[in-house]
């Protein structure tokens, strides 16, 4: 499975490139989405019924589907979809007592909201599928395009995530101490050695081919595991690199989701130390916050190194070589745990 085109919108300006000469600075807990001028792309009527999370979908898919006659499929990975607008919708039905309702925030809310808009605007009538797996949504994305090309039912596919900042989840995982209760921004976030992280958002699409003709890089693999403990989780990280044909000093460049928050970063740090402990390695939610689905903005920086592409100084940890095998590793409240293989053509 190969990536051919990548599309991103996030708390930087990936959007249009300029996030590594100028990256924002973070201050606070909530990293929201820098959208691009949508003008041109959707029509001004639709653009002011859409919600946000329709609206930066569109914004990272659509530029992909235009320049191509037809896909394969829509895949897409969200946690909850666009749920400011479900919760618009259930205050809707206590203030007008259950009378005549606007459908438009009900018809934006649903997770796979975002799949049929792109397959309407982009008039594809092919396989269209939307995974909502939590902190596991997007590598359970990634697995059903790859069964899709293991049975030669698809050529290309759209694949991608989104997630916005809802001020009502964002409010329940605040009291939940999910995200840190002092003022920090993105360049002390991982010094801060405090518990909580700090909220993002964002959309990320890739168009994906089974052949390598223009290719970026190549999936070799994804894998996930819930719940492990350190020896299960190692082992695991083994057995997937093992099936593949590759030993952990094989892997040259390591894409690491840590995130700042002191009860969950250890992962990172045991499985580097006992398997990876020489090799590149870079963050990112430093730049773009935590989500369920992040895994994708990590695989959006394989994707930039393959191309050879540089990254802001912010995102390296270490640097000490070239790049052939990328290995993404993100875990989500340090409960799943999502694994991508990745291959530089």
């Amino acid at each position: 499975m190969y990536i051919v085109k990548t599309s991103c919108i996030s708390p930087q300006k990936t959007h249009d490139g300029s996030y590594v000469q100028e990256t924002i600075i973070h201050t606070g807990n909530k990293y929201n989405a820098i959208e691009p001028d949508y003008k041109g792309l959707i029509r001004p009527a639709q653009l002011r019924r859409m919600g946000k999370s329709i609206r930066m979908g569109i914004g990272a898919g659509l530029p992909i589907l235009q320049e191509l006659q037809k896909v394969d499929g829509i895949i897409l990975a969200s946690s909850e979809g666009g749920l400011e607008d479900c919760i618009k919708f259930l205050n809707q039905i206590e203030h007008y007592n259950e009378g005549a309702l606007t459908p438009t925030n009900f018809v934006q809310s649903t997770p796979n909201a975002l799949a049929g808009n792109l397959a309407l605007m982009a008039a594809c009538k092919a396989y269209n599928m939307t995974h909502v797996h939590r902190g596991l949504a997007f590598e359970n994305a990634l697995l059903d395009a790859l069964l899709l090309f293991e049975e030669q039912k698809a050529g290309s596919i759209l694949l991608g995530n989104v997630e916005e900042i809802s001020e009502y989840n964002f409010n329940i995982e605040t009291l939940a101490g999910q995200f840190k209760e002092e003022e920090t921004n993105s360049e002390s976030l991982f010094s801060s050695q405090t518990p909580g992280t700090v909220c993002g958002e964002g959309s990320c699409m890739f168009l994906l081919s089974n052949t390598s003709e223009n290719a970026l890089a190549e999936i070799k693999d994804v894998a996930q595991i819930s719940f492990p403990s350190k020896e299960e989780l190692i082992n695991h990280i083994t057995a997937f690199l093992n099936r593949n044909g590759i030993k952990p000093q094989d892997i040259d460049t390591l894409i690491l989701g840590k995130n700042g928050d002191t009860r969950t970063d250890f992962w990172y740090t045991d499985v580097c130390d006992t398997l990876f402990e020489p090799q590149n390695q870079y963050c990112y939610k430093n730049l773009v916050g935590e989500y369920a689905t992040a895994m994708a903005f990590g695989v959006f920086m394989a994707c930039e190194i393959a191309a050879d592409k540089l990254l802001p100084a912010e995102t390296m940890i270490r640097k000490s070589g070239g790049s052939k095998h990328i290995l993404v590793y993100n875990h989500y409240k340090g409960a799943q745990h999502g694994l991508v293989l990745i291959r530089c053509i």
